[in-house]
């Protein structure tokens, strides 16, 4: 029978509950005084201690505290994701303690097969993990035919998401054959751009004869769809009249007339129109204004633009933009460059844009850091 009162003299032992070991030194033994309480020299069982599970290749984990009932979670570093427990506990294993779970290891994320496009190649491989690229190319053509274009980013690399899951940076790009006609312009000619054939990205540049004023863009591009943009301008005649009685077509940069003329008589009006990306200072895409006294048409106010951006990423072969990457960028955006694991930086990692498809200093490349011995296929 467990007694509630213990008379001067008594004594009584303890055991440590499982999970406890007996600290050294300390008496598991307490005596009643004769002041009738009980003697006490402090605390003489305390947690037992889980062996330190190892360590976690290419992750980590906080092994402070490694007592029973504490709890290990688990992290991998960017790039890798978790096969195993990501949590385990130290909990009481037959006579001692011991870890709910083995240790977990950190896998680096795979990227399924890049895919594969009609009239193009890629260089394949066995497997595909996190910051490993690829870069297509598209199929040479017979001596006499139409080439392929590369329509797109050539190279994509493989990255994760949320969930660690590998993912590719972005679509795979297009092998087609973009073929334009050759721009012919009434009154003009070409500038630069010569030639009779036209692919992907070609560009012209046009003047007017004298006599004869611009009307659309000077410089057009061939573009995917087969098509020059902007459209190609024309040339239109100059309008000879009575200088007391009209105004002269007002300069419009970055816009355009309606209706267009050479020349507008006292009072007539015409509608500036400005380029798509641009606008009045108020914020409006058009305005009119009339032909006043004096060949005079008032304060005229041009179209600002918005700065043109890139059009896209600069490619980085063995390598990648670790800070600053967008889908276009404008004058004075900063880029920097990393490569991957095995290559090395040659050049500066950080690159400011200054228009044109410029970046300073140059891009920069990644080079293999050492020799690699690769297999070769049995004979």
């Amino acid at each position: 029978m467990e007694m509630q009162d213990f008379p001067a003299g008594s004594q009584i032992s303890f055991i440590c509950r499982p999970g406890y070991i007996r600290v050294t030194g300390m008496s598991l033994t307490w005596t009643c005084g004769d002041d009738l309480q009980w003697s006490r020299e402090g605390v003489f069982c305390t947690e037992r201690k889980c062996p330190y599970p190892g360590d976690l290749e290419n992750g980590y984990f906080d092994p402070t505290d490694l007592t029973f009932g504490s709890k290990l979670t688990f992290f991998c570093k960017e790039g890798y994701r978790l096969q195993g427990s990501e949590e385990i506990s130290c909990d009481i294993k037959g006579e001692g303690v011991g870890w709910s779970a083995a240790l977990p290891s950190c896998e680096k994320i795979p990227c399924e097969p890049p895919p594969k496009i009609a009239n193009g190649v890629y260089e394949e491989r066995v497997s595909y993990v996190y910051q490993s690229s690829v870069t297509y190319r598209c199929q040479d053509v017979p001596k006499g035919s139409d080439p392929f274009s590369l329509i797109g980013n050539a190279t994509i690399h493989c990255t994760s998401d949320e969930h660690s899951n590998g993912v590719w940076s972005g679509p795979p790009p297009e092998c087609r054959v973009v073929k334009c006609e050759d721009p012919r312009v009434e009154n003009g000619r070409k500038k630069s751009g010569f030639g009779n054939s036209y692919s992907y990205k070609d560009s012209v540049v046009f003047e007017c004869e004298q006599g004869y004023f611009l009307v659309g863009a000077e410089v057009i591009t061939c573009e995917e769809s087969s098509t020059w943009v902007p459209p190609i301008p024309a040339c239109e005649k100059i309008l000879v009249a009575a200088p007391a009685e009209v105004c002269p077509a007002p300069e419009v940069p970055n816009g355009l007339l309606v209706p267009v003329k050479a020349d507008y008589n006292k009072g007539e009006s015409v509608q500036i129109r400005c380029n798509p990306g641009c606008s009045f200072p108020d914020g409006s895409a058009e305005v009119t204004v009339t032909c006043g006294e004096q060949r005079s048409w008032g304060a005229l106010q041009h179209c600002a633009c918005e700065p043109k951006g890139s059009g896209s990423t600069p490619v980085i072969n063995y390598g990648r933009v670790a800070a600053g990457e967008k889908s276009s960028y404008s004058v004075g955006d900063f880029i920097t460059i990393e490569c991957y694991t095995g290559y090395t930086l040659q050049g500066e990692p950080r690159i400011q844009y200054t228009g044109d498809n410029q970046w300073v200093p140059a891009v920069p490349s990644c080079q293999l850091s050492k020799c690699r011995l690769q297999k070769l296929p049995p004979a």
